[in-house]
């Protein structure tokens, strides 16, 4: 099974668009949303119907108080670097927000009456009918353990795929940080999506130099180009220097806003953004597959 990942250096490119059109593109048969602190893949790829496996994620642990233990004594409050800690009515009180779950209250606790509990951080969706697999998760609000909720979401996303399943498509975070790493991590190819904007042209180069560690292949796509035909030039020339192929331009369309709101992808809607998508499926089907790539990732 191969897997292709979508990405985007930043927020509000398209990523998703592209990545739920590839779904139905390719038949894909396995897919999951590494996004997990704003999933919105399931908007698009009608699984409203379905009944999904749900399992809790449990993060780093967070600290609680015993009420009947805690004596008051303000050594937790004094010891904790993070500011979790406040004084109630005599007792101690965590705030699962600020805390970061380093223990030292409880260490220092002469009561005993501190415990470091495995914390819900989030929670797992896995979609499953008789030809597909969804994968899916939400983190909470403020936890900080969403590149280990990727890795979790892939290997649900892998474990259930049927034996068939030739290509799975990854809807992955915009940016660098840690879900970006993880979604990376084991793929076959990565397409980049971007803007012709220069805050997409910067943080593309961010997102090509992360990706350069894996060694994975590489491929970048414009959407909304003819937005700034010049910016998007420059992507390409780019592109070009570092060797990467951009394989697709895809015009601004009114449609793909119709699709949006209509939960489903571009694809059928035969606007000029599928034919554009269109063929940078085709490149991407010609990358996937070729086995001496030269604009393989050095």
């Amino acid at each position: 099974m191969k897997r292709l990942l979508v990405l985007s250096g930043k927020g509000g490119t398209g990523k998703t668009t592209v990545a739920s059109y590839l779904i139905d593109r390719f038949e894909a048969k396995a897919y999951c949303d590494c996004d997990v602190d704003a999933p919105n893949l399931h908007l698009v790829v009608g699984c409203d119907e379905d009944e999904p496996i749900v399992s809790t994620f449990y993060g780093s642990a967070k600290a609680s108080v015993d009420d009947e233990k805690c004596s008051g004594c303000r050594e937790c409050l004094m010891a904790c670097a993070f500011g979790a800690v406040s004084i109630e009515n005599g007792k101690a009180r965590m705030d699962e927000f600020s805390c970061e779950g380093c223990g030292a209250c409880a260490y220092v606790c002469p009561s005993d009456a501190v415990a470091m509990d495995p914390d819900k951080a989030g929670r797992m969706m896995l979609y499953r009918n008789y030809d597909t697999v969804f994968s899916t998760a939400e983190l909470k609000m403020g936890r900080g353990n969403s590149g280990k909720l990727v890795s979790e979401v892939k290997k649900a996303m892998t474990e259930s795929a049927y034996e068939d399943t030739e290509i799975a498509v990854i809807d992955g975070s915009p940016g660098i940080g840690c879900p970006v790493i993880s979604s990376i991590s084991g793929t076959d190819m990565v397409i980049a999506v971007t803007e012709p904007s220069v805050s997409g042209l910067h943080d593309l180069e961010r997102l090509v130099r992360t990706a350069r560690v894996f060694g994975v292949k590489f491929a970048v796509i414009i959407n909304k180009a003819d937005l700034s035909n010049g910016i998007s030039d420059e992507i390409e020339t780019y592109a070009k220097c570092v060797r990467i192929p951009v394989i697709g331009r895809i015009p601004y369309d009114s449609a793909v806003v119709e699709a949006v709101n209509s939960n489903r992808s571009v694809f059928g809607t035969g606007s000029a953004a599928e034919k554009a998508l269109e063929e940078a499926y085709e490149n991407a089907m010609r990358l996937m597959t070729s086995e001496h790539e030269e604009d393989r990732n050095k």
